[in-house]
């Protein structure tokens, strides 16, 4: 009988339920999510007058973590038709059929739900409700808009910003402009790196249908452009944390080498005009990728370290 059919197949072995299980919960993003969690709760802490935080930092990261796996496993199930038309993608348990979609659906609601619940018994209800919207709006609005038009990754960069909210509100209760800060960080820094996912695997985003801008936008000029006015934005994002008080000028001026580092990238693919199927272009997309990807934990680093007293 074919897995399709069996909604928990009890003759897999552990190692390789848990192997798929990685997989569907997407384990490496999901631990990203976790990470800038945790810094919006440090600098939440930071200004929080409750002697111990230990326990709420555990049941928010865990709560949030469960929302964030199931989020990425139900995106899996709505995408598996497309997953299996890319190269990057195929290997997924949805797709080698390795996983029935009963069986990952089910896993997934429970962990959206149970974690929802969790958060709002474990830390609050306002962190339950945006980390629950954060998954509402992920998996309604940017999941079908992949396939519809180049919006989609601004919609998603809405959701793909709000762990360092999450994580400030699970400890604080409350929004606050130090919350929106690490908001606008995060929102602005996934444009240079989606762009360069989208110029790198373009042929495969283009088979299977998902409309990106360098999939839309053949000449690439467009998402180049992109690339360097978000990139000037994030710089901009980045330097308010010291100007509000959050960081000292260690973390200012190490924000700011950071951030012409990625512009710098992304000017070099908007001054080079490439045609994105070049292989020229792949290489400065990939180096574009390995920046942004280094980037992110690097500043959040420097900002936790530079914490202003």
């Amino acid at each position: 009988m074919s897995t399709i059919s069996q909604p928990f197949e009890s003759s897999r072995s552990v190692s390789a339920l848990v192997r798929d299980y990685s997989e569907l919960m997407k384990a490496r993003v999901t631990t990203l999510i976790v990470i800038t969690a945790w810094c919006g709760f440090y600098f939440g802490a930071a200004r929080a007058d409750v002697s111990s935080l230990s326990w709420t930092l555990f049941h928010a990261l865990l709560g949030i973590a469960l929302v964030s796996g199931g989020t990425a496993g139900m995106n899996e199930v709505m995408e598996r038709d497309l997953d299996a038309r890319m190269r990057r993608t195929a290997r997924r348990p949805l797709v080698t059929q390795s996983m029935s979609v009963l069986h990952a659906a089910l896993v997934s609601i429970t962990l959206i739900v149970g974690g929802t619940i969790y958060l709002a018994f474990a830390t609050n209800w306002l962190t339950a409700a945006l980390t629950f919207g954060t998954s509402l709006v992920y998996l309604g609005f940017y999941t079908p808009l992949k396939t519809v038009s180049p919006i989609c990754t601004f919609i998603g960069a809405i959701p793909g910003a709000m762990p360092p909210v999450l994580g400030w509100t699970a400890v604080r209760g409350r929004l606050e402009w130090e919350a929106l800060i690490l908001f606008a960080i995060v929102f602005f820094w996934q444009f240079p790196h989606f762009h360069a996912i989208a110029l790198l695997y373009r042929d495969d985003y283009s088979s299977a249908g998902i409309r990106m801008l360098p999939v839309v936008e053949r000449s690439g000029r467009t998402t180049a452009e992109a690339i360097v006015f978000y990139s000037l934005a994030l710089i901009a994002a980045t330097l308010a944390p010291t100007l509000l008080g959050m960081t000292g000028y260690i973390y200012f001026f190490s924000a700011f080498a950071l951030g012409l580092w990625v512009f710098w990238i992304g000017l070099k693919i908007w001054r080079a005009r490439l045609n994105p199927s070049a292989p020229e272009a792949k290489v400065l997309a990939r180096n574009l990728l390995k920046a942004t990807v280094f980037y992110l934990p690097l500043l959040f680093a420097i900002m936790m370290l530079n914490v202003a007293s």
